[in-house]
């Protein structure tokens, strides 16, 4: 009986093993996936990474010295820090998959938003990063590094742009379209989907704001950056739009979902 047992429990745990290596396997890196406040999931990062997601994004505040996590400074706690969240935890992945997020190697975004006190903040944050340097660096043979950082919120331009030791980009804005601002000083363009489009989602989305969508992706795209919506309709009907104009980076909080939309387009 005992022989039993341990041949029973042997067998659950090689197949739990091959489960979860099944799982990391199936795992399809979603180069337009964007975790909207993300440390908002129950394991912050990690949530977003088990489903492909190749953009997350954080917002931080400057408290004691730390980088605190949350989108309210009175939800803040002490040791919950972008460090402990995603840094360490970044680290550790791509030191595992020698030197990508993902096995399947292709850019990931850190998109970090600085609620307030920017350049308080900046500071910290290049002290931050400093000790990661294996992060924002390529690698052998590597056309990017494994991450790159792009600062929205309250963001400090010329602090940033000054920075000789620079690794951060800027998010800028629709009204940044033609900024003069080199596409690595400003590799991104985020913006309200709310204020600038109409449509929500229901029946068709209208012509003219539709060509307005094309328009905004094909400048941004002729100047090397990519584009992001934030405050868009959780709906189907709004990903195929944005997916279809070629948005680089759809916002979204429903991360399952997403990837499976996704997904089924690519089949």
């Amino acid at each position: 009986m005992r022989k039993f047992l341990l041949t029973l429990i042997v067998g659950f745990t090689s197949l739990a093993s091959l489960t979860s290596a099944e799982q990391a396997f199936a795992v399809q890196p979603q180069p337009q996936a964007h975790a909207h406040n993300d440390y908002e999931h129950k394991r912050p990062l990690l949530d977003a990474l088990d489903h492909g997601f190749c953009s997350v994004e954080a917002d931080v505040f400057a408290i004691d010295g730390e980088l605190r996590v949350a989108h309210f400074r009175v939800a803040t706690k002490p040791g919950r820090t972008l460090e402990k969240l995603y840094l360490d935890p970044l680290k550790e992945r791509v030191a595992k998959n020698n030197g990508s997020v993902y096995e399947d190697p292709r850019p990931f975004m850190f998109l970090i938003d600085f609620k307030t006190d920017g350049e308080k903040i900046f500071k910290l944050l290049k002290q931050s990063l400093a000790k990661y340097p294996e992060l924002f660096a390529r690698q052998d043979g590597q056309k990017h590094p494994p991450i790159s950082i792009v600062i929205s919120g309250d963001r400090p331009i010329d602090l940033i742009c000054k920075d000789k030791d620079r690794i951060c980009g800027i998010d800028g804005r629709l009204g940044d379209l033609d900024s003069k601002l080199s596409r690595s000083e400003m590799p991104l363009i985020s913006d309200n989907w709310r204020s600038h489009f109409k449509w929500r989602g229901n029946n068709e989305i209208p012509a003219e704001e539709l060509a307005k969508l094309k328009e905004v992706v094909t400048k941004a795209h002729d100047a090397g950056r990519r584009v992001r919506f934030w405050a868009t309709p959780e709906k189907e009907s709004v990903w195929k739009v944005l997916a279809d104009a070629n948005v680089d980076h759809i916002n979204t909080d429903k991360l399952a979902d997403l990837e499976a939309f996704l997904k089924d387009r690519k089949e």
